[in-house]
């Protein structure tokens, strides 16, 4: 799936339900390993809010997709 550089909601609208679960899991993925790495590089200190802007970018990316997809009553994360 071809992801844009900005989602918003008139692009979530366009997808149908399996589009919308299939770019929530790749938005998970992107999101879950940068937050990994931030994780083992700021150990204690890390905040997800406070954490690089490639990071803070791929959660706010992710969340708005999860957040869709769970408005139309999709199940996410079951494929995890």
């Amino acid at each position: 799936m071809n992801l844009p550089d900005r989602i918003n909601a008139q692009w979530i609208d366009t997808l149908s339900d399996p589009e919308l679960l299939e770019a929530e899991v790749n938005l998970h993925e992107t999101f879950a390993a940068l937050d990994r790495a931030e994780k083992a590089r700021r150990g204690e200190s890390y905040e997800l809010l406070r954490g690089p802007e490639a990071l803070t970018g791929a959660w706010m990316r992710w969340s708005m997709v999860s957040n869709a997809a769970r408005t139309r009553g999709l199940r996410v994360g079951a494929r995890r």
